[in-house]
């Protein structure tokens, strides 16, 4: 069986997933410091996808790591398979929350002052950064990933 670098059990795949982790708890605190991020419906949104994408990356943070100092890689094709399909619905949702997030602070940023007070709109826009960078790592993962499940 052909070891694929970034696919699940590896240390490219620790390395993923604990960047994703990172961002994903970063975009969240920036937009949890705004005391108004409840007043818009897409940045409520980012905030909901990434409370699902933090768990998320933390568990397979720990199965990757079980893998890597174990030396057991999972062979099991149904649990790869559920890995895929959750990495690769959560990082639409990511993408998803992230876009909505930059498009309504570009917006706040254009109509100007009152919208955005006390620079919280650059602490918007550092989440949506996050969240991208979180959502493009999630999105690598599940393509490593499902590079390795045909040779499984």
């Amino acid at each position: 069986m052909e070891e694929v670098p970034g696919a699940m059990g590896t240390s490219a795949s620790l390395a993923l997933r604990l960047g994703q982790a990172i961002f994903s708890t970063a975009s969240l605190l920036f937009m949890c410091l705004g005391i108004d991020f409840y007043s818009y419906t897409a940045f409520s949104y980012l905030v909901t996808v990434m409370g699902f994408v933090i768990p998320w990356s933390i568990t397979l943070v720990l199965v990757d790591v079980y893998s890597v100092f174990v030396k057991c890689l999972p062979h099991q094709p149904r649990i790869l398979s559920a890995i895929i399909i959750g990495d690769l619905v959560l990082s639409l949702l990511s993408l998803a929350a992230a876009s909505s997030t930059a498009s309504v602070t570009d917006l706040l940023l254009d109509v100007g002052t009152p919208y955005c007070r006390a620079n919280f709109c650059s602490r918007y826009q550092l989440s949506a950064v996050m969240a991208f960078l979180s959502w493009f790592l999630s999105f690598a993962s599940s393509l490593f990933n499902l590079w390795r499940l045909p040779s499984l």
